[in-house]
């Protein structure tokens, strides 16, 4: 199954941490929180286990090492690890000097959440090699149901007979695919399924929903995989089981 993308939030301020770890992780990244660059540096050095993040939210200032000199050690030691910058100072230095030195994007506090999580869409976007719905090689096909979608071959079955799916309908499925049990908005699925740069709007998000589950429903009109989660979105749920509150 495809994973989450890895998120890394390093920040000194404990308030900003915790709601940007509860926001982003509603929005399907798997989140860490930091408190400072020392921390950083055992979890990149694998001083304290766990794997690498696919992008790293980095403030700059950071008491002990700061921000630039973080970003600095990783681009001197050929580390091409994808870094947003967050500063609390208007003027433009900092932006353009983090520009300057290997940084992927900047956002200037305070920073409307919605804000950020597009910028985060956008460099994995640009570090993606592949477009959404492109075939993953070695990734684990996916049961439910009486379906399968073999995320390798970009192939959907159904009783082992393969199913007519388009494009951008294979590009949801593998969207929800990568983030089982979790609640997506509407933005966050077109973000996902089409890119951050996509005019598509939540009208169209639900009638491609509704054509997948179609395709992949026993009974498209009380759906168990493609749940509907009233006033917010949807949610995958591969076991078919009711999904709570």
């Amino acid at each position: 199954m495809v994973r989450s993308p890895r998120v890394w939030v390093v920040d000194d301020d404990p308030e900003l941490r915790t709601m940007l770890a509860g926001y982003l992780g509603e929005q399907g990244y798997a989140v860490r929180t930091l408190a400072d660059g020392e921390q950083l540096i055992a979890r990149l050095e694998g001083r304290l286990g766990g794997e690498r993040p696919d992008l790293l939210v980095l403030d700059l200032m950071l008491p002990g090492r700061d921000g630039l000199s973080l970003l600095r050690r990783l681009r001197d030691a050929g580390d091409d690890l994808p870094v947003l910058l967050l500063s609390a100072r208007a003027d433009g230095v900092d932006r353009i000097i983090g520009l300057e030195q290997g940084a992927d994007d900047y956002i200037a506090k305070p920073f409307l959440p919605r804000e950020l999580t597009a910028r985060i869409e956008a460099v994995l976007r640009r570090r993606r090699p592949d477009p959404a719905g492109a075939p993953q090689p070695g990734a684990e096909a996916l049961a439910f149901g009486d379906c399968r979608l073999d995320l390798a071959r970009r192939l959907l079955e159904r009783g082992g007979a393969p199913l007519p799916i388009t494009s951008g309908e294979y590009a949801l499925l593998a969207a929800f695919a990568a983030h089982p049990h979790r609640p997506l908005s509407r933005e966050r699925l077109i973000a996902l399924a089409r890119g951050p740069d996509s005019v598509t709007d939540g009208r169209s998000m639900d009638g491609q929903v509704s054509r997948l589950r179609r395709l992949i429903e026993t009974d498209p009109s009380r759906p168990r995989f493609l749940q509907t989660v009233w006033g917010y979105g949807y949610v995958f749920v591969p076991d078919g089981r009711p999904h709570g509150p």
